[in-house]
């Protein structure tokens, strides 16, 4: 069983008398005193694809032993000084859950050992007047090695301080600031591993150079900045929804439509002949995430409600029933989602992206102005938009309606998505456009989750009823996801004379 925590730490070049060099942090900050362990051994070997996919995604696997955590560890890279460890029990393969966690990058190549890395460590730990410690300073001395035939050795000293958990990233800046007046300064290298390949002669691949047909400035240049920062945010997510983390699921399905309305709205950029056979990979996908993502949303609004409701409108098992509900229909679905992850179909997605972007099926268009063809691009989603609108609030309140409401939902989500793309090139209009489409879409997202729980509340009423229980709850629970869903469609009028406001669009016909 794999565990995880956040890892914040920073690297640096110690001075050349090493841990004589140090400065006395205490007082600095919250640190009330400095106290030091024992020197440490630590041997790690690194695992990564021959042609080292990992380390050019910034992620690094390995086993260790010595020092209070060995075992497997998976660090994922979080931002800034941030990277998130996922630990697994010493062993001698790989663990399964690890390798499935970094699919995502390998793409299923095997993982190799490539290099060892050996440390003696002296720590320092760095307290508070309670004595709890705020962070670890770590002076390393290090030796790497080669793990491929006629790989290098390199040895150097590094010097690390990570922060404890709960402690304030502020306090990194603090202790900078004092390594920096003894003349430490930040390591080149953000981890042992990069410095590591680099001077035993292994270096991952440089990242792609953009296609030569997308020149800079051009539209094309801006669709494919705005795909490459989407397939690497989907490549990203995957170990949140292995591991079903909160909103994994969610972020992930949304960077599936955000990439399906990007290829749809700038065919003009894109040929579509090479384009929708991925939209409608995309669009597998997210149905397939969609199920869990369903699921979830439906919980949380019945919990909810239920929850607000007095205690003498509960009658019957209620909540051992939504319970039941919720782990029979949350374990198929996640079973449908790991599935889908494990799938070669998704790997050749993965893959069929990467080569979107790197070898991009470019149009005449895109060499053309930003300005011009972003505008069209987005108009024609307002178009549509318009067009859905108008329909569904010519229609009388009921089934019919409630389905053209949902598919004008559908249509403004992509102009908010054909929006993102052109904001760098058109700025300010473009955005308060996308953020008026945006707030009709909450208004119809709303209405949308309260009409299919009165589909979920039913279907429970009827289990009910069906058991001998009261079906009392669950029918007072619908009539409210009824009103709920009337205030919202009384609301959709005013939202839509606010985003189909003629001087929105002026400046983009222009």
């Amino acid at each position: 069983m794999s565990q995880s925590k956040r890892e914040t730490e920073r690297k640096y070049e110690p001075a050349a008398s090493g841990a004589d060099g140090l400065p006395d942090l205490t007082g600095v900050g919250p640190v009330a005193s400095v106290t030091a362990a024992g020197p440490e051994e630590l041997d790690a070997v690194y695992y990564d694809t021959a042609d080292l996919r990992l380390a050019g995604a910034s992620v690094t696997l390995r086993r260790r032993t010595g020092g209070a955590d060995a075992g497997w560890h998976l660090k994922l890279p979080l931002g800034g000084d941030s990277r998130e460890e996922v630990r697994a029990p010493l062993s001698d393969d790989v663990p399964e859950e690890l390798s499935d966690l970094v699919l995502s990058r390998t793409r299923g190549a095997r993982l190799l050992p490539v290099v060892r890395i050996r440390s003696t460590r002296s720590l320092r730990h760095l307290r508070d007047t309670e004595g709890a410690v705020l962070a670890e300073l770590s002076l390393d001395e290090v030796r790497a090695d080669s793990l491929s035939a006629g790989g290098g050795h390199a040895e150097w000293s590094e010097l690390e301080v990570e922060l404890a958990d709960g402690a304030s990233a502020t306090l990194l800046d603090r202790v900078e600031k004092k390594l920096r007046k003894k003349g430490i300064t930040r390591a080149d290298s953000p981890s042992k591993l990069v410095r590591a390949l680099r001077e035993t002669g292994l270096e991952p691949e440089s990242a792609p150079r953009p296609s030569p047909g997308a020149a800079p400035g051009s539209s094309g240049s801006y669709v494919l900045a705005y795909l490459r920062e989407q397939v690497a945010r989907l490549v990203a997510l995957d170990p949140a929804v292995r591991r079903d983390l909160p909103d994994g699921v969610h972020q992930m399905r949304v960077t599936c439509r955000r990439l399906r309305s990007c290829l749809r709205s700038y065919r003009s950029v894109l040929d579509r002949r090479a384009t929708d056979p991925l939209r409608a990979e995309l669009r597998w996908l997210a149905g397939e995430l969609g199920v869990a993502r369903d699921q979830e949303v439906l919980r949380e609004r019945i919990g909810a409600a239920l929850d607000e409701l007095p205690g003498d409108l509960v009658l019957g098992p209620v909540a051992a029933r939504l319970r039941v509900w919720d782990v029979s229909g949350g374990d198929e679905t996640r079973t449908r989602t790991r599935e889908a992850l494990a799938s070669s179909r998704y790997v050749r997605l993965l893959d069929a992206l990467d080569d979107l972007v790197r070898r991009p099926p470019l149009r005449a268009k895109a060499g053309g102005k930003p300005g011009r063809v972003t505008a069209k691009a987005v108009l024609k989603e307002y178009d549509r938009f318009a067009a859905r609108m108008d329909r569904a609030l010519e229609l009388p309140p009921g089934p019919s309606r409630d389905v053209a409401l949902h598919q004008a939902r559908k249509a403004a989500k992509k102009v908010r998505y054909a929006a993102e793309v052109a904001r760098p090139a058109l700025g300010k209009p473009v955005a308060r456009l996308g953020k008026r489409a945006k707030a009709v879409q909450k208004v119809l997202g709303d209405h949308q989750d309260a009409v299919v729980a009165q589909d979920a509340l039913r279907g429970l009423a009827v289990a009910a009823h069906g058991a001998g229980e009261s079906a009392f709850t669950w029918g007072l629970l619908h009539g409210r996801e009824g009103a709920r869903a009337d205030a919202r469609q009384e609301e959709v009028p005013s939202a839509w004379r606010a985003a189909s406001d003629p001087a929105l669009r002026a400046p983009l016909r222009h």
